[in-house]
């Protein structure tokens, strides 16, 4: 899938995988893709329910070696 930026939160516990990628969903236009790597097991919980909170899309996700990794499309 072609994504526009990659947001690494490898390592970092909530709130800051959200924080991180607030901060850079807000840098995109509409339409774009951003792509967000997490290995916060919580993340999948809370990216679902801000995509949902935030009317953003969530393209899909899916866990490769223990990484979370989360597809946005920003609205």
């Amino acid at each position: 899938m072609k994504t526009d930026i990659l947001v690494d939160t490898k390592g970092m516990a909530c709130p800051m995988p959200i924080v991180k990628a607030k901060k850079a969903l807000d840098g995109l236009l509409p339409g774009q893709v951003m792509e967000v790597h997490s290995t916060d097991k919580g993340s999948v919980n809370d990216f679902q329910a801000w995509v949902k909170q935030t009317k953003h899309e969530l393209l899909k996700h899916e866990e490769e070696n223990n990484v979370f990794k989360f597809f946005v499309k920003k609205v």
